[in-house]
């Protein structure tokens, strides 16, 4: 497939969404109490391959429910599915995002937030406003570490005992990919590079930038990436600039999409498209797809729209802004686009609504898979904006024949409390060497580790 061009997709001229006048106090008082609050509903709301959407529903005041940060008590630790064992592969980090393991055990944690410059140049919306003060009370608003830490679990016992910073003063970083001796980093503004051998406990080397990726006012800035089976190419995932536009297309050129790039010489394109903010990735062991996890929009309900696992097709667009889950007009867009609408693919899987899924990881039959069977392990962060919270959980979705089946089930689960405060939140997941699950924890400031109690 060709890589030598830029990137090749062209956002049509600038729409912007109307918005809201500002909202007296008590308007604010009523939003930040959760006025409108409508019947419970399922869990998560639509999953599985073939959802049956619930009608779109908006008011002038969004849902909006946040787990307060509580943390684990002394000892404490999420629940695994039965005939698991979970524990504490790793704690007092600083708010862990991603795992990446190596190829001789070794395990590295990307300890990163949000940019402390994200929102320059952007005029808060009320929205804006109100998502901040939530995220402040989710644990969200902490300032990024910046770093890449070490965690070695030499004697196999589920616990790493050795634990370095490999790299710090990166940006936001996130996803990692060891090609041959060079790592590769996703910062929120660039992917960069650095020699590296493995055992190797600290890096002395600078990165180098290999390709800038869109930050400005930064929205979403979690950035993924994966190399290909021969390491030539990465994989990176930009997320929107904003929920359905609103921020101007003209700052969503090159954003909700995957790009492909040159590992050697930084040159990409726009691979596939209209993916809000897609954030794991993973190769299917059996059929070699790249496959991703999405996080869609807000404010059409609480079951709307559902959040999405999906193989990824060169050249496909998948909606965003214009339709989501196929092709279902979002008629809060405009000016409409329907030539848009009818390239729009349809994802494969439905995971629930505002599940926020993050983390991916596909697994065959080995180890702790061989108790699930072959699929995809997933890293719900949760909602922030749902009545009940969907998510705060890792879940396994089964494969056959390469394709998805059935409902998601729980891998790790307990990550609300009783009363709705949140003990931690999952987000990056991996296997390790012994076919463990990994996962990141970042309100925990934990790795939890889960094996198989028996054979």
């Amino acid at each position: 497939m060709p890589s030598s061009h830029h990137n090749t997709f062209t956002l049509p001229a600038p729409h912007r969404r109307a918005t809201l006048p500002a909202l007296c106090a008590i308007g604010a008082l009523a939003l930040l109490t959760g006025c409108g609050e409508t019947s419970r509903l399922p869990e998560t709301g639509v999953a599985g391959t073939a959802p049956q959407l619930p009608t779109p529903s908006t008011s002038l005041i969004p849902t909006v429910k946040v787990a307060p940060v509580q943390g684990w008590p002394a000892d404490a630790t999420p629940k695994p599915a039965p005939g698991m064992v979970v524990t504490a592969f790793a704690r007092g980090l600083d708010h862990p995002r991603w795992i990446t393991t190596l190829p001789n055990g070794d395990v590295l944690v990307a300890e990163s937030n949000k940019p402390a410059n994200a929102g320059e140049g952007k005029t808060p919306s009320i929205r804006d406003w109100v998502q901040g003060l939530f995220m402040k009370r989710a644990g969200a608003a902490v300032p990024s570490a910046d770093r890449i830490t070490l965690l070695r679990d030499a004697d196999g016992d589920g616990v790493a005992e050795v634990r370095s910073v490999l790299l710090q003063g990166l940006t936001s970083p996130f996803g990692m990919a060891l090609v041959g001796e060079t790592l590769f980093i996703a910062n929120a503004d660039a992917v960069v590079k650095v020699p590296y051998q493995l055992g190797q406990m600290q890096i002395t080397a600078t990165p180098t930038r290999l390709v800038e990726l869109p930050s400005k006012i930064n929205h979403h800035w979690t950035k993924n990436l994966i190399a290909s089976a021969d390491g030539s190419k990465l994989y990176v995932t930009v997320g929107s600039n904003s929920n359905i536009g609103e921020n101007g297309l003209e700052n969503e050129e090159g954003r909700a999409a995957i790009w492909e790039v040159d590992a050697r010489t930084g040159q990409h394109r726009v691979f596939a498209s209209g993916l809000r903010n897609p954030n794991g990735l993973a190769w299917e062991p059996g059929s070699g797809k790249l496959w991703t996890v999405v996080n869609e929009r807000d404010e059409l309900g609480n079951d709307l729209v559902p959040d999405y696992l999906t193989s990824v097709e060169d050249g496909a667009f998948y909606g965003w802004p214009w339709s989501y889950f196929g092709q279902h007009v979002d008629e809060r867009v405009q000016p409409p686009r329907p030539d848009m609408v009818a390239k729009a693919k349809a994802p494969d899987y439905a995971i629930g609504a505002h599940v926020a899924p993050l983390g991916l990881a596909m697994a065959d039959k080995t180890a702790l898979a061989g108790n699930f069977g072959t699929g995809a392990f997933i890293g719900n962060h949760g909602s922030w904006n749902r009545k009940p919270p969907s998510g705060y959980k890792v879940v396994f979705v089964s494969f056959v024949d390469g394709r998805p089946q059935g409902l998601p089930r729980d891998v790790l689960t307990g990550f609300l409390s009783a009363d709705g405060k949140a003990l931690g939140r999952p987000v990056g997941v991996a296997l390790d060497q012994r076919g463990g699950l990994l996962v990141a924890d970042d309100v925990g400031n934990a790795v939890w580790r889960v094996g198989a109690t028996g054979p």
